[in-house]
């Protein structure tokens, strides 16, 4: 329990403690804050209690206006980070909750802007749902052309537009693009008529960056996911139905992807990790030809 009201109904309790970047009315420079219940925990007012033995050197990472530097540090910078968060806001501790801190550090939700919670330099989406490669597939090409023959053997993706990433509640413009509506005839530019939206997860990645070349291994990743957002990829089919071959998406993927303003951390999620069902199911499949 936290000593700051928290419905049960939220989704901001004290096991969750996402990141986000806020700006407020009177103070419109961006800054990091952690939600609980209706409130924000600024953060740029309570670095120095950041004084693990990981975080008393880098206090200053709480005081930008992105997660960047928070997130190029390591897993075990943010579990401690979390942890003295959780002991922050925790029910019985007066740190903040019995001081002059809480006057100035804890700002309404209601009365904050939300910001992209970091500057995105690259991303990459994975076209990972069979469902989804099926059904986008047949719109392209037919029923039993849906999956092309490297799916399931590549993390098959595309490198979007970073600059296009925009934080949820932003208006996103239906695009204008070339459309082959009939295929005997050339194409025709206009707007979009398929817009389609998407409902995705997104990763924050951080960690020390290996030499350019070297690899991180699948078994390394949990080393490097900092939290996750909701994403929507928003696509204009029919103009990507013309020009994703050879190349894939091009215009109809670079007018706007949403995410979630709130990044939730891999240490809040760790209660709710279910094994791999592929693998439970190899090892099914093992011990079956064993016995």
């Amino acid at each position: 329990m936290s000593w700051v009201p928290v419905s049960p109904n939220s989704h901001f309790p004290l096991q969750n403690l996402p990141y986000g970047v806020f700006s407020t009315p009177g103070q419109p420079q961006h800054r990091i804050g952690v939600a609980i219940g209706e409130q924000i925990l600024d953060l740029s007012k309570v670095s120095h209690l950041f004084s693990g033995p990981l975080l008393k050197g880098h206090q200053q990472v709480f005081r930008e206006a992105t997660l960047n530097s928070l997130m190029g540090l390591t897993k075990e910078h943010w579990a401690e980070a979390r942890a003295t968060l959780t002991q922050l806001l925790a029910r019985d501790c007066a740190t903040v909750r019995d001081s002059s801190l809480k006057e100035t550090a804890m700002v309404p939700q209601s009365c904050a802007t939300m910001h992209l919670p970091a500057t995105i330099g690259d991303y990459t989406d994975f076209y990972s749902s069979l469902d989804h490669a099926k059904n986008v597939g047949t719109m392209f090409r037919s029923k039993e052309n849906a999956l092309m023959p490297n799916w399931k053997y590549l993390p098959v993706g595309y490198h979007g537009r970073a600059s296009s990433v925009v934080i949820s509640g932003t208006p996103v413009r239906r695009p204008n693009g070339q459309t082959r509506p009939v295929e005997t005839e050339p194409p025709k530019f206009g707007p979009c008529r398929l817009m389609d939206f998407e409902l995705e997860m997104a990763f924050f990645v951080g960690g020390s960056c290996p030499a350019l070349g070297d690899s991180i291994t699948a078994q390394q990743a949990g080393e490097h996911i900092f939290g996750m957002v909701l994403m929507n990829d928003w696509s204009a089919r029919d103009i990507q139905k013309w020009e994703y071959i050879p190349l894939g998406p091009f215009g109809a993927k670079n007018m706007g992807t949403s995410i979630s303003p709130w990044v939730v951390t891999m240490q809040a999620l760790e209660p709710f990790a279910v094994a791999n069902r592929s693998e439970e199911r190899r090892v099914g499949k093992e011990c079956r030809s064993r016995w």
